[in-house]
């Protein structure tokens, strides 16, 4: 101890850091705007980089905006996202939902592939984030394009996120994710399921990787293209350093975790706001 304490002297008070933020559109972008906010409180510098025709994603004096241009007009998102929201409180039967999934995440794929396909492509804002030496990039991985910056340029990455389909989070970070137990999306099961709805979990599961493919197969080529490898969603999720999940055991089914993840369920939930009528 006593040869300790003279180094102990030399460390100083963390210093604040360089941020670039990769956003999701959408309800995402307004989650993430909140941690953006504490951020900027303890002094870090911020850098958001969104496309030109985004719906939520807005200019603010706590962080420094950047715009690329993208080849489809802000209409597309709106409906993308109005459909996605009425599918979320569909009542229609499983197979039914299940193939509308398919179809939405085919269409959000297309989209947000080519926003992110504009962005790597950029010359001018690709040379920036270069020479801008950040020290983390944070980002939602359900789309990936933040991770391919990262990885193109060795930042470690923040990942923010409720989760991804087919539980690509879950196995990126090598958590167990046993279809015996953990309900699947989709199914609308508990953790506390009799033997037939286990079964029905477990051909969900199975099923995973064809619509996964659908939903994340352009990423990965694009992905493959860019950093000249092949590579898939996982190995691309897999290099996130800390993983911050908007879940709360209090509202969700229990299910493993890595020492890197961190549940910050309720985030949205800090400013107390009275509804409309």
């Amino acid at each position: 101890v006593a040869l300790l304490l003279p180094f102990l002297f030399l460390l100083g008070p963390a210093a604040a850091g360089k941020l670039l933020v990769i956003p999701m559109e959408g309800s995402h972008w307004l989650s993430m705007k909140e941690v953006l906010a504490e951020l900027s409180k303890r002094g870090h510098e911020i850098v958001v980089v969104a496309p030109d025709n985004k719906m939520l994603i807005d200019s603010s004096d706590i962080y420094e905006m950047k715009n690329y241009p993208v080849p489809f007009k802000k209409g597309d998102m709106e409906e993308l996202i109005r459909s996605f929201g009425e599918s979320c409180f569909s009542q229609e039967p499983f197979l039914v939902r299940f193939w509308k999934a398919l179809e939405g995440y085919r269409k959000s794929a297309a989209l947000f592939q080519a926003s992110c396909r504009s962005l790597l492509y950029n010359e001018e804002m690709m040379k920036y984030i270069g020479e801008s030496h950040f020290d983390a990039v944070f980002t939602d991985p359900l789309t990936p394009c933040g991770q391919i910056i990262a990885l193109h340029f060795s930042i470690p990455t923040v990942f923010f996120l409720r989760g991804v389909p087919c539980a690509i989070d879950v196995h990126a970070a090598q958590s167990p994710d046993p279809p015996s137990y953990i309900p699947r999306m989709f199914s609308l099961n508990t953790d506390h399921m009799t033997f037939s709805q286990r079964v029905k979990n477990f051909l969900i599961a199975l099923s995973e990787s064809f619509s996964c493919n659908i939903a994340f197969s352009p990423f990965e080529d694009l992905a493959s293209e860019f950093l000249q490898k092949p590579v898939t969603m996982t190995e691309l999720l897999s290099h996130g350093s800390v993983w911050l999940k908007r879940l709360d055991f209090v509202f969700e089914y229990p299910a493993p975790a890595m020492p890197n993840m961190i549940f910050i369920g309720g985030i949205n939930c800090g400013q107390k706001k009275p509804l409309s009528q």
